[in-house]
This record gives structure tokens, sequence and C-alpha cells, in this order.
């Protein structure tokens, strides 16, 4: 069976999307993944050649201020050596985001880190849930209990920390992170079975 490598490129500003993170890479190594943990404030030529190597990279971040944080948007800049020579060309992308606010503006994050894999030429891979909490007999703890589409959306207080990050929203990262790495399997094995 073929293994995909999957890297979770992520920041985390206090602790809560790192969370997140942990969960989207424990999910995709359990469905068969080989998986990579970058942290981009912290990235090194190593992890941006891991990231080069990948099959499939998962974008994460906290949203600020209705986008993602300055550290992501500094890596995003940083990839820009990437795009200049195809290097993630047709790869897989995915991504995730927390903030304070039941909406707090994250489809705005998701949305950059879907332009951002655009512009690379990656393929976007999205949630494949239906939102929860939405009927009367919906509650807090279903899965998407945001109701976004685009990628994993988490919530937590402002003034608790990562321990307070959600179950449901740590279950719907981890629906994530199986979601990517299923689908990179299909994608390398059909490539294989090309000769692409």
């Amino acid at each position: 069976m073929i293994t995909p490598v999957v890297s979770i490129a992520y920041h985390s500003g206090h602790g809560h999307t790192a969370v997140l993170a942990e969960a989207v890479r424990t999910a995709a190594a359990e469905a068969g993944a080989t998986v990579h943990f970058i942290r981009i404030d912290t990235i090194t030529d190593a992890e941006w050649e891991l990231l080069d190597g990948s099959d499939a990279i998962v974008f994460g971040s906290p949203t600020y201020m209705g986008t993602a944080s300055g550290a992501f948007h500094q890596f995003a800049e940083a990839s820009s050596k990437r795009w200049f020579t195809d290097a993630w060309q047709d790869k897989l992308a995915a991504g995730f985001t927390n903030s304070g606010s039941k909406s707090g503006d994250k489809g705005h994050t998701l949305q950059f880190f879907q332009t951002l894999a655009a512009q690379h030429g990656m393929h976007w891979v999205n949630l494949g849930l239906k939102p929860g909490w939405n009927v009367s007999t919906g509650s807090e703890h279903d899965l998407n209990r945001l109701g976004f589409f685009a990628g994993a959306a988490a919530q937590t207080n402002n003034d608790e920390g990562p321990e307070a990050v959600h179950k449901a929203d740590i279950a719907t990262a981890e629906h994530l992170g199986r979601r990517i790495a299923e689908t990179a399997r299909v994608f390398v094995s059909g490539r294989a079975a090309v000769g692409a």
C-alpha cells in the first residue's frame, strides 16, 4: 500500500492552534500517512525541504484580526521561492484555524489558505462535512459545530488556555487529518497507476 506524506505547516500563538495541529497529525498518521509537524515560526531549511517532498500540506494558524497570524503571513511570503520553481505544483492542500469568537472571520483565514494553495497550483481538500449544531436536535458536541466547509474551524474562549479547546473541534480537526491522508493516498496511487 502506498504511504502518502503529509506535512502540517502551522503557527500557534497561545497553544490553541497547536492542539488542532496535533489532532490533524494524529488522525493522519492513524490513517496511514507519514506526517511531518512543522512550526512555521521556527522553520529550518531542512523543514522547507520536507514540505517540498510532501504529497499534501495542511496549513494552520489562529485567526487574528480577521486573517491568519503575522507569522503565517511571513511564511506565506517566504514560500514565494517555491512558487518560482513550482515546487508545490499539484500537491494537495487543506487548512484549519481557531479564534476566540464563534465566527471571528475564520472563513477569511481559510480563504487565505485556499488562495495561497491556488497560487502554488495546489489542489484544495475541503472538510467534507455537513454543518453540525444547526437543528433543534443538534448540539455543540456535533462535528463541524461551527459550520465551516473550507476547512476545520475551532473556537476557544479568549480567557481560557489550550486545555479548553472544544472536544468537538478537536474531533473535527481529526476528521480533516483522516480526510487529507486518505485523499492523498488516492491521489498518489492514481498518479502511480497512470505513470505520472
